[in-house]
């Protein structure tokens, strides 16, 4: 599924098509997605889109009425094209606009969302309970030990959760722990200072160049422009089970944690 990389970069390819613009129609052609679709969200229509912005894995765009809220769920994506450009199966929502431009979402699976934020609101419900995000200096390490005392639960699980930081989802959260030498089953608890230390700045960076390389395309993920992410090319231990560590040749093991599938080396993790 698209995680926080993917969802960045979609915003980072469709703000230069649709900042400035003016939106001429919402066209919704499938009302039922992982929730109902708002009518409010035609309160959009013939208004100007001041912004694109990101939360969690949440798009917002943004006019002076409020604003649509994508997420792209499981197999969401989102394409920027002429307005008469054939559909595709599984096109469910259109955001027209008056330069004969159309953004457009595709959900094969209908687990993604388009709803509404109002401009009287400060923050949608999705939004109340999420925690930092990864890429800001409100995500540091003394968050992490603060939060980990006591806790018994798998640090992957722990880093995973959206109270605790955004965004840090199941490859890059394997990605980070490798690279930080822990064992993703410890639990968060028992992970020393030291640990937490290293690892915050490790999530930022595998997150900033996953960024950079355009998102892992594992199965669903494309660009808003059609072109593939490329950070998969630089996986270490993620889809990896049985081949050999990249550091000291060991086989990847893999488990289950949290109904996810973990990648790890046991000799270098610890």
């Amino acid at each position: 599924m698209p995680e926080l990389p993917e969802v960045e970069v979609s915003r980072l390819g469709i703000t230069p098509h649709m900042v400035g613009q003016t939106i001429d129609k919402v066209v919704v052609r499938n009302w039922q997605l992982r929730w109902p679709v708002p009518d409010e969200v035609h309160l959009a229509q013939g208004l100007v889109i001041n912004s694109i912005r990101r939360r969690a894995k949440y798009l917002m765009i943004d006019t002076d009425a409020g604003s649509i809220i994508l997420h792209l769920g499981m197999s969401g994506r989102l394409r920027v094209n002429p307005t008469n450009t054939p559909l595709q199966k599984h096109d469910h929502v259109d955001v027209q606009l008056t330069n004969g431009q159309c953004l457009r979402f595709n959900d094969a699976r209908r687990f993604g969302a388009c709803l509404w934020l109002d401009s009287s609101e400060e923050q949608h419900a999705l939004f109340a309970t999420l925690g930092p995000e990864p890429l800001t200096d409100d995500f540091d390490a003394q968050r992490l030990i603060t939060l980990s005392k006591s806790k018994q639960v798998a640090v992957k699980n722990f880093i995973m959760d959206n109270k605790v930081v955004v965004g840090v989802g199941n490859i890059y959260a394997n990605e980070s722990l490798f690279i930080a030498g822990i064992d993703p089953r410890r639990a968060a608890g028992k992970v020393s200072k030291k640990h937490y230390q290293a690892l915050v700045p490790i999530i930022k960076d595998v997150l900033a160049k996953a960024i950079e390389q355009g998102g892992t395309t594992l199965k669903d993920f494309v660009q808003a422009d059609g072109n593939p992410g490329y950070f998969a090319q630089q996986l270490m231990v993620y889809g990896r089970a049985k081949q050999p560590c990249v550091t000291c040749e060991k086989p990847i093991e893999s488990v289950v944690i949290g109904q996810r599938n973990t990648f790890f080396c046991s000799n270098c993790q610890k």
